[in-house]
């Protein structure tokens, strides 16, 4: 862009300042009153679109720093590399020699403010505006109901709290009547002896004060008398004093607290009132995703990677297998096929030779790769089985085994989750983490079905309708495909880097290939490519290879191109 949008280019190239009042975006600098009106009049100019100046400063900051003009060669775009995803300008054809992908960038921006692109843009900023809104509302409820949760927690805690203090306040007061009851009863017993031997203590003071006077006033015939009758009375208190001694109203009685040793070992062992949990669960929002809008962005509405599909053969490979169900590449170019009829999963080198099969794993049906050295080998429909084996390629062995709850046939992998065609139960997603399963919408299946994945769409095949449905994760049906002339009984199906579907034709004996908005199709393969039967196709993306089995006995590998 100019370096200064509120000076015009001209001018200032002519070493004259002037405000701009307009901007042209195809010259890429603002114009004065004069300028413009030469602008308008000229030839090679009178067609640019001008915008008021003010308007054009209304664009944001990084739309204004987007160049116009090449960097390298300070010249116009005039091109744009699909395989580079960039603008050219006419000298930059030399860096691009290799690129077939070259179109005249007019195309590409012809009405592009009114494109679907635009529209499509424009709908999912109000979608994920309105999910954003969703889940900040979410956020702040499960927040305000945690705070409120916290209070409900802590009235219980107290609740919990208050009901072990009045069981002890109760077993407490249980306890101190009990006390109570037993002192009173023992203090009545040394009251009543105290009564007594305080009325014994007062006869033996008069005992004392009746030997005094009787020694200074009585004769000595009356203080004889006297002394044996006081003998006797004072032994009978002797004898009295003695038995009380020896005797149970003379014991110690003490009063103490004898703990449970049952709460003893409660209070020892319970170290809190009990524990706090937090626990987490999955939202009930629902995300809505729109369609996945990158090719709307980068490529016109139609696109020439879809007609310059092209297949160059490459080697036939000998399976030994009938009924063929699934193949899939390994990342070191190695091919694996799944047979039903021989319930046989089969791995050859990239030159056809064989490597090792597996044969005593139960049902078989399809296969995909999975990662980790990795293969899933679903079962088909049969009643007894319902498993998917995951198989070690390195080691050539089952390394474990899901319980898919239902029939399983096509299948393909997607961010550690399988998924696979139930048939009357529909599309179905295991997790290989925790095995947990789930549904993608309701709609059942007519027939055994095969299943691929791009992006945010799933393709599946029906074999009884001859057609081939898009949906998306929640079921939503996007698009339906048929082609009764060239796809019939469709099975094997494939998507490639760029969202285009190969589908295999088993009666019409043909590979087809699906545009990526399911409006138009091109046949690939016939039975003059030798296709008999084909039921398995599948697109390597990090190689752009395509391999196509044949029911039976052999496969095709082809680059694409």
């Amino acid at each position: 862009m100019a370096s200064n949008v509120s000076v015009c280019g001209i001018c200032d190239h002519r070493h004259v300042t002037k405000p701009s009042v307009v901007w042209c975006s195809e010259c890429d600098e603002g114009l004065c009153d004069d300028c413009k009106e030469h602008h308008s009049f000229s030839k090679a100019t009178r067609n640019h679109e001008i915008v008021l100046i003010d308007e054009y400063k209304k664009l944001p900051a990084n739309i204004l720093q987007i160049a116009q003009f090449c960097k390298k060669h300070d010249e116009k775009y005039d091109l744009f590399c699909r395989k580079h995803d960039s603008p050219c300008c006419r000298k930059c054809i030399e860096d691009h020699n290799g690129c077939k992908d070259l179109t005249d960038i007019r195309n590409m921006i012809h009405n592009i403010k009114s494109s679907t692109a635009f529209k499509e843009i424009e709908n999912t900023l109000s979608e994920t505006a309105e999910n954003i809104k969703r889940v900040r509302i979410n956020r702040e409820q499960n927040l305000a109901s945690l705070a409120e949760k916290g209070k409900i927690v802590e009235m219980e805690i107290q609740q919990f709290r208050n009901k072990i203090n009045d069981h002890l306040d109760k077993l407490q007061n249980e306890i101190m009547k009990e006390i109570k009851t037993l002192e009173e009863k023992e203090s009545s017993k040394i009251r009543q002896l105290l009564a007594s031997l305080k009325q014994r203590e007062k006869e033996i003071l008069e005992y004392k004060v009746n030997i005094e006077n009787t020694k200074r006033y009585a004769s000595n015939l009356q203080s004889f008398i006297a002394i044996k009758q006081i003998e006797k009375d004072i032994f009978k208190e002797e004898i009295y004093i003695q038995s009380i001694s020896k005797s149970e109203q003379m014991h110690q009685i003490d009063i103490s607290f004898r703990k449970d040793t049952t709460l003893q070992e409660i209070t020892a062992t319970i170290k809190t009132l009990g524990e706090v949990v937090m626990s987490s669960s999955a939202c009930n929002i629902s995300i809505q995703k729109r369609r996945n809008i990158q090719a709307q962005i980068i490529l016109p509405p139609h696109s020439n990677n879809f007609d310059n599909v092209s297949l160059k053969f490459k080697r036939t490979i000998q399976t030994h297998l009938s009924k063929v169900r699934g193949c899939t590449f390994l990342p070191d170019g190695k091919m694996v096929f799944s047979s039903d009829s021989s319930k046989q999963v089969r791995v050859l080198k990239p030159d056809g030779s064989d490597d090792f099969h597996l044969n005593k794993i139960g049902s078989v049906w399809d296969v995909v790769y999975i990662g980790d050295n990795s293969v899933a080998v679903t079962s088909g429909g049969t009643s007894f089985s319902k498993q998917i084996n995951i198989i070690d390629v390195l080691n050539k062995k089952v390394k474990k085994t899901l319980n898919a709850k239902s029939a399983n046939y096509g299948v393909t992998f997607k961010d550690g989750r399988l998924i696979y065609c139930a048939q009357d139960k529909g599309l179905k997603m295991i997790s290989l983490s925790d095995e947990s399963i789930t549904s993608i919408g309701t709609r059942k299946m007519l027939s055994p079905a095969n299943v691929a994945n791009h992006g945010d769409r799933l393709f599946y095949t029906n074999e009884i309708n001859n057609n081939v449905t898009c949906c998306d994760f929640h079921g939503n049906i996007l698009w339906t495909f048929s082609a009764d002339s060239a796809l019939v009984y469709p099975l094997g199906i494939s998507v490639d880097n760029d969202g285009n579907v190969y589908v295999a034709g088993r009666w019409s004996n043909s590979v087809v290939v699906i545009s990526t908005d399911g409006q138009r199709h091109r046949q690939l393969l016939s039975e003059k490519d030798g296709l008999e039967l084909p039921t398995a196709v599948e697109y390597d993306r990090s190689n752009n290879k395509l391999l196509v089995a044949n029911g039976s006995g052999n496969a095709f590998v082809y680059d694409v191109v």
